[in-house]
Formats: C-alpha cells, sequence, structure tokens
C-alpha cells in the first residue's frame, strides 16, 4: 500500500509538471473575456500573513461569505459536506444542543465536550480560540470568510490543533455608509432576520452593527406511549429553563445574536475592537431508543426491572430489597448538612407485582422503539439555554515597511444548561442534565515581516491562555437506581513561542522551517457523588437496612467501616465517589515544520511537509463506581507527512488543488464506554493514509463547477484489548475496536460535486441556478462500533435558485437542503450499564426562501 501511495504521488507530481509547461499554450487557444471572468482569487491568513490561497503549501479549503450565503451554509457543521475528508456533526451523543460541535479531520477528532477532554480540531474566530466544543458550532455571522486548514497546524495555531484549524474571519466595517441583510422563512416556521449597518464615524474611523435573530420550530414530534402507566414515572428536572423544558418537540431553535465592530485605519497604525453576544435557545436532538440489550446484561436496566417485577417477600428472601425500597436515600444526621439530597423519593419493591394496578412502571424494554425517526416516547428533559459572549482587540503597527508587530487581545465566557432524556422512554433509564461555565483570556504578539530583498517572509511569536471552567453533571438510571451528581472544576494555563521562516531560494524553490514550544499547566478537581447510595446497599447489612437506609460508618468484622470498605475515598461526604483534592498535570511540547516548494510556473506549486501537533492530556472525571485513585492519560500526538499541489491554469479558468498524507497518530484518547461510565484513555495508535482532489473550472460564461473528493484509511496499528470488550451486551450487537479496524467517524470517501450557472437577463439583474451533491461512504460512530450505530453510505442534495436586481440591490433565493430525503445517523452511544444504545438522526427535507437586501 505504501509503495502504491508513493508511486501515486510521483505520479500526480509528474503530470502537474507536465500540465504546468504547456498551460501557456492553453491559455492562448482559451477564448479571451473581460476581467470579470475567472476564478476570484481568495485571501487568507493561514500563515499569519494575508497570502493568496494558491500561495499557501497547506492543504486548505476556503470559502467566501457571500459563497456560504448562496449555499445556506448557517453554521460550523454545515461546512463538512464541502471539504474533503472533513467531519463536522452537531449535538453529539451526551449534550442537549446543536451548539456542541464534534470536529475531526483526516480521521482526528473528540466527540465529546466535557471539560477532561480538549478538542482535535481547534476553531477560531478572528484570531481566537474557542476552547470548548460547547459554543464551537457558530451561527456564522456577517462573515467574510471561513478557512479549514487540514492535518496538525501545531506551529502556528499551537495545542489541540492535531486534526487541523477551522478559521472564521469577520467581516471589517465598510468605508462607506451601507445596510445590508436578509429575511428567511421555511419548513417547521422557519423564521431568520439579519441585517447589518456600516457606519464611518470619522476620518480613517469606522463602525459595523450586525443582528441575527432565528427561530424555527422542532422537527420532531415527542408522544405519549400508549397506556396509562407511562404516567406514573416521576419526573426528575434539574438545572431547569423555566419555561422552557419543551414536552413537544424536540430539535427547536431560538437564538439572538449580535456583534459590533469598531476599526482605526491609520497610515502606520491599525485598530479593531469587536465585541459579541449570543443567546442560543432549544430543545434537545432526538434521542431515539434503537435497542435494548435485554436480560444479557445492563446492570441498572435489570435491577428496575427486577424491583419493579418481583414481589416484596422474594426481593426480602434474595437480600434486594434494600436496593429497591428507595430510589434515593437516607443519610445518618450528621450528614444533614450536605449540600446533596438525602430523602427517600419513593420505592421501586414489586410495585408490578403487588395487587395495586395503580402504582404499576413500564418495564424496560424494545417497546420504546419507536420506528419513526422524528418521533419519540420521551417525557424527560428537554432544554438547552447557552449564552456565549466576548470581546477581541486587533492591533497592528508598521514598525517599518518591512516590518509589523500585532497583537490579538481576547477574553470570551459562556454560560451553558442543558438536559435531555437520553433514552427516548417514559422510563428514567438514562436521563442526563448538564450545567458548564467558562471562561478563558489570551494574548498573542507576532512580529511579521520580510527581509533579504523580500526573499524571506518569517513570523515569530509568543502566546498566552489561561482558561478556567465548571461542568456538572446529574445523571439518573433505573427510575433513581442510580443517581451520578458529578460536580467539576478545571483551570489551564499556557505559554508559547513559536516562529516560522519561508524563504524563496530561486525562482523554483522556496524552503519553510517552523517550530514551536508550549508550556502548560492543568489543575482539576472533581467532586462526582453518587446519591442513591447504590454501593451501601449492594453491601447488604450492616451498611444498610430493609427500608434502604444507609450507614456509611458502621463497622464490619475486618474493622473497616462501610465507606472505607466500598472504596467512597471521602471521609466528610460518605456518597462522593471521586477522589478529592486538586489534580496537577503539566505537559511541554515542541511542534517542528519542515517544508519545501517547487515552483514550475507562477500558476503552479508543488510542496512537501512534514509536521507534528499535539492535543494536550486530561483526566476521567465521569466514574460509575466509587475510586481511591484519579485516573489521567497523556497528550496524543501527530506526525503528518504531505505532498500537494496546487495550480491556477488557463487564464484562471481551471483550479486544480491535491495532497497526499500519511499521518503517524500515537496515544490516541479514546472515549469509550466501561459500564456506566464514559472512560478516556492513551489506548492505542493508528496508521492515517489518505487523498485529496479540489478542482473548480469555468468551462462557460456563468458556468462555475466545483468538485471535491477525499479519501481516508484510518486504521489502528496498536490497540488494548480492553476497548474491543463487549461485555454487557447480547452477543453480536457490537464488534468491539480492534487492531485493523478503522477510526469512528472516518468515512473512506467522501465527494462533493457543486455546478452554479448565473446567466443574467439584459437590464443588469441575474438569475442563479445553483446544486450541491454530497457522498459520504459508510462510517462507524462510535468507538466500541456498535452494528445499529453504523453510518450507511449516504448521498444528499440541496439546491437553489436566485434572482439578483440591477445592482444587487436585492436577492429572491429559494432552495432546499436534503432533498432526497435520506436519513441516517448522525450520531449515537451505547450505555451497557444503562441497557440501552441510542442514536440521532440528520435533519429532515427543508425548504427556504430568502430576500435579501444592500443599499
Amino acid at each position: 500500500m505504501k509503495n502504491q501511495l508513493l508511486s501515486g504521488v510521483a505520479w500526480g507530481c509528474l503530470s502537474a509538471f507536465a500540465l504546468s509547461v504547456s498551460t501557456t499554450a492553453f491559455a492562448q487557444e482559451a477564448e479571451t473575456s473581460d476581467e470579470s471572468q475567472g476564478i476570484q482569487e481568495i485571501v487568507v491568513t493561514a500563515q499569519k500573513r494575508s497570502e493568496n490561497v494558491q500561495d499557501v503549501p497547506i492543504a486548505i479549503s476556503a470559502f467566501g461569505g457571500d459563497d456560504l450565503t448562496e449555499r445556506a451554509v448557517g453554521n460550523v457543521s454545515a461546512l463538512a459536506s464541502l471539504s474533503p475528508n472533513v467531519n463536522l456533526d452537531s449535538g453529539v451523543s451526551f449534550t442537549a444542543s446543536t451548539a456542541v460541535l464534534a470536529a475531526s479531520i483526516r480521521g482526528i477528532g473528540a466527540s465529546d465536550f466535557a471539560l477532561n477532554i480538549d478538542p482535535a480540531v481547534g476553531v477560531y474566530v478572528d484570531g481566537i480560540y474557542l476552547a470548548r466544543s460547547v459554543g464551537a458550532n457558530q451561527d456564522l455571522l456577517d462573515v467574510e470568510r471561513i478557512e479549514i486548514l487540514k492535518g496538525p497546524q501545531g506551529t502556528l495555531f499551537g495545542r489541540n490543533t492535531i486534526g487541523g484549524a477551522v478559521s472564521i474571519v469577520t467581516r471589517d466595517p465598510a468605508k462607506e455608509f451601507g445596510v445590508r441583510g436578509d429575511l428567511t422563512v421555511g419548513r417547521f416556521n422557519l423564521l431568520q432576520a439579519r441585517a447589518s449597518v456600516d457606519l464611518p464615524l470619522a476620518e480613517n474611523l469606522y463602525s459595523s452593527i450586525t443582528v441575527d435573530v432565528k427561530s424555527r420550530d422542532g422537527y420532531a414530534k415527542r408522544i405519549p406511549f400508549p397506556g396509562s402507566l407511562a404516567a406514573n414515572s416521576p419526573p426528575y428536572t434539574v438545572y431547569p429553563a423555566a419555561g422552557y423544558n419543551s414536552p413537544s418537540r424536540e430539535g427547536d431553535e431560538d437564538n439572538r445574536t449580535i456583534r459590533g465592530k469598531l476599526k482605526y485605519d491609520g497610515d502606520s497604525l491599525r485598530l479593531t475592537l469587536s465585541g459579541d453576544y449570543a443567546l442560543t435557545k432549544g430543545t434537545a436532538p432526538t434521542k431515539l431508543l434503537q435497542t435494548t440489550n435485554g436480560t444479557a446484561g445492563g446492570l441498572f436496566a435489570n435491577l428496575y426491572n427486577l424491583c419493579i417485577g418481583t414481589s416484596v417477600a422474594d426481593l426480602t428472601t434474595a437480600g434486594l430489597i434494600n436496593m429497591c425500597n428507595s430510589s434515593g436515600t437516607q443519610l445518618p444526621s450528621r450528614y444533614r448538612n450536605q449540600t446533596f439530597p438525602v430523602n427517600r423519593l419513593y420505592t421501586l419493591a414489586g410495585v408490578n407485582a403487588d395487587a395495586n394496578p395503580n402504582n404499576d412502571l413500564l418495564p424496560w424494554d424494545n417497546r420504546f422503539i419507536t420506528n419513526d425517526r422524528d418521533t419519540s416516547y420521551a417525557t424527560g428533559n428537554n432544554f438547552s439555554r447557552l449564552k456565549n459572549w466576548g470581546f477581541t482587540l486587533t492591533g497592528e503597527v508598521d514598525l517599518s515597511d518591512d516590518v509589523m508587530l500585532k497583537s490579538i487581545t481576547g477574553y470570551r465566557k459562556s454560560d451553558w444548561q442543558s438536559g435531555l432524556d437520553g433514552d427516548g422512554s417514559p422510563v428514567n433509564m438514562s436521563t442526563y442534565s448538564f450545567d458548564q461555565r467558562q471562561k478563558q483570556f489570551s494574548q498573542e504578539l507576532q512580529l511579521v515581516g520580510t527581509a533579504l530583498d523580500d526573499k524571506l517572509n518569517y513570523v515569530l511569536g509568543a502566546y498566552y491562555f489561561t482558561e478556567s471552567g465548571f461542568l456538572a453533571d446529574y445523571v439518573i438510571s433505573g427510575e433513581g437506581i442510580y443517581v451520578i451528581d458529578g460536580p467539576n472544576w478545571l483551570s489551564t494555563n499556557a505559554y508559547a513561542a513559536f516562529g516560522q521562516l519561508d524563504y524563496r531560494v530561486n525562482d523554483l524553490i522556496g524552503i519553510t522551517l517552523g517550530a514551536r514550544y508550549t508550556k502548560e499547566s492543568k489543575d482539576f478537581e472533581g467532586g462526582q457523588q453518587e446519591l442513591s447510595g447504590l454501593f451501601y446497599k449492594l453491601a447488604g447489612a450492616p451498611c444498610s437496612d430493609l427500608a434502604g437506609n444507609i450507614f456509611p460508618d458502621a463497622l464490619l468484622p475486618d474493622g473497616r467501616t462501610c465507606r472505607v470498605a466500598n472504596n467512597y475515598p471521602d471521609p466528610s461526604n460518605p456518597l462522593r465517589i471521586y477522589p478529592g483534592g486538586i489534580n496537577k498535570q503539566s505537559f511541554n511540547n515542541f511542534s517542528p515544520k519542515v517544508g519545501v516548494q517547487l515552483h514550475p510556473s507562477d500558476d503552479v506549486m508543488i510542496y512537501g511537509s512534514w509536521s507534528k501537533g499535539y492535543k494536550t492530556g486530561g483526566w476521567t472525571t465521569r466514574y460509575s463506581t466509587p475510586q481511591t485513585f484519579v485516573s489521567s492519560f497523556d497528550p496524543e500526538k501527530a506526525t503528518t507527512y504531505e505532498l500537494g499541489l496546487k495550480s491556477t491554469l488557463l487564464d484562471r479558468r481551471l483550479q486544480i488543488n491535491a495532497a497526499v498524507f500519511k499521518t503517524d497518530y500515537s496515544a490516541i484518547q479514546l472515549n469509550y464506554q466501561v459500564g456506566g461510565s464514559p472512560t478516556i484513555d492513551n489506548v492505542g495508535d493508528a496508521d492515517i493514509k489518505g487523498a485529496e482532489l479540489e478542482i473548480t473550472a469555468q468551462p462557460a460564461r456563468g458556468l462555475t463547477l466545483n468538485m471535491a473528493v477525499g479519501y481516508t484509511d484510518a486504521k489502528y496499528t496498536a490497540l488494548d484489548p480492553a476497548v474491543a470488550v463487549t461485555s454487557g451486551f447480547v452477543a453480536g450487537l457490537q464488534a468491539g475496536a480492534v487492531v485493523g479496524s478503522t477510526l469512528p467517524k472516518t468515512p473512506k470517501w467522501k465527494v462533493n460535486f457543486s455546478p452554479r450557472y448565473e446567466f443574467e437577463l439584459g437590464n443588469g439583474s441575474s438569475i442563479t441556478v445553483l446544486g450541491d451533491y454530497t457522498f459520504i461512504s459508510k462510517q462507524t460512530n462510535n468507538v466500541e462500533r456498535t452494528y445499529v450505530l453504523n453510518r450507511p453510505s449516504v448521498s444528499i442534495v440541496n439546491a437553489s435558485i436566485a434572482y439578483r436586481a440591477p445592482d444587487e440591490k436585492y436577492t429572491i433565493t429559494v432552495g432546499g437542503t436534503n432533498l432526497t430525503g435520506k436519513r441516517y445517523l448522525a450520531s449515537g452511544t451505547s450505555i451497557p450499564a444503562f441497557g440501552a444504545i441510542i442514536g440521532s438522526y440528520n435533519r429532515p427535507t427543508e425548504w427556504y426562501a430568502r430576500l435579501g437586501f444592500k443599499f
């Protein structure tokens, strides 16, 4: 395979050279046209300076703001279909919000939103790194362009860009007064209004303000489970948003966003101050039960079924009555000053086995599978509320004609509360709520310049980042048999120095040398509590009594207390299962880059590079059993070899970009389920090979053809056998991760074809027809490779038609997304202890109509 890959690379480079030599001849034969024709140049700042994307020796997919609007790309996740080897999913398995982004590029990514694990793909807004995946699925408000950089970007972007980076650049204020905006309506009562005003204030001082208001009903319905028993399950609601816990719909949106900018544009000094605020509200994306694991496993599911279906007498004889008699716990009086709930809630014991049908509860099994992707029997939590705001100050000072000093200062804060019914049923088998608060500050300094008669371009920089955050997980299973309250606190400080030199040896050869050194420290404290006292109850007397009361201080025959014997670590809190104290880690990393470029002509560049990147380490935080020590994991690392081609041919009517790559991916932080615990550990290595091809052609006036093809072969080369364990499930439900299996969320093929035709009507107006076809091959949705969660190969079609008035004073667009109605599991998870496999589907077919204006 390696020889085939290298042979393909050699063939591609030779072909590119031959094509470049003959470019002049082809151009002479092509029909000439006015200057407005030809593929539009996109300027990017991927290397910390403004350059034509075709001159940057990095695999980049770049999109202008008008192009994104035309394609109805409203948030970051919608970009995934347009860029090869990029996966951007919203609303990952455990979340109740589509504002959460699960990003992976070339097989490297992360799917959890918790504070203990960092993203593998960095998302940046105007140079400011968004440290958390919560809120990273940004609504694209007044965007100038988006750059998707593929492969490790450790040198210039730093930590947690091991897979790549997504850089969002917002539009600066215009120098003349202007108003632009649009009004959009669509399916599911979509209503969105956006407006932006540019207002010059004085000479060289400009301002703008942009507002976006969006609402849309949920596309999925909650329906009552047939019969009256569903009403007997008591609700558990925590971290509620008043009046926002919708009982009838899932997947709705109610968003408000505002951004303001103030720019001073002097001769040698440029300053830009921007501030933004977003309130993102909605209900949870639908979580549908795919299957249960029956009687072969599922500790809490089976305990629940046993409790409700067995008589009190039989439960007493079996020694299980203490677990079933109380869905909460009653602590001795000396612990009553604790902040957690201690009262017994109600009994599950024998409610379906007694003579009273009025207290019966529904057993846990496959009856809750609706067989309808947009219908759920869920009755639990259903809300998300995210407040996200920040300020950015960017300054540029020209120290000379050849040297500029740039400063980027940013502060951001977010508050997020959400709740979801994770099992899609009226039974509280897996019900979740989250409360996350985070704030961050960063400062970056760059010295950007040229030297040696412009043969040398350089950037030298220093970076500081600090973050603090709080996350509380609240989990209920088995109607209260198992209840977790998991507060966690995290703080991070990181320092870095970096530099990159790009030297043009002669007209043919250029070289790149870059490096970044990062030093970071992390503090973490976990306060996870198991509020039901389950393990005291499992131990029986003297640790608990038949009524479900627990006695942590009771002595066992060996002299140990029940708390000590059952591994509860905190003497002052007998329900705490996470060891107390502040945990500390520190990491040092050196990320180098070496590159060579060949320029056989002004329009063709062939490049090769070797680069490294890393993702920081952390701790496993969501335990399901008492722990006496804290499990940590180390950084994961990637080394990538890449060969690429960038070419602009035939008088800017044909653009061909291609790349092949090989990545050595080591110490992978796999997130997999152990019982009821999402566990993270460095348990594997992988070998990733692939290729990308992006072609833009303008074969005729008004006609533009875009095609992007991505191929990724990502397989484990080493793996801890524990990851492959399928205990807790009926045989045949999941394959497990094994050496030679494919990494999750990594389709082998992705193809996008987008034709666009614009024809003029003769009076200065025009009509544009746009189509988007995307094919994505099959992939797995989770590490365990659960069969029912596998995503099949899919083809998605979007299309639109737009009328533009003379001088583009207004535009009318009608379009649709997912026109063929293809539905697939976008995410999913298996939870052995809860006896459930759940998944979420992509959105159905939707239409929209948009009126845009500009004056």
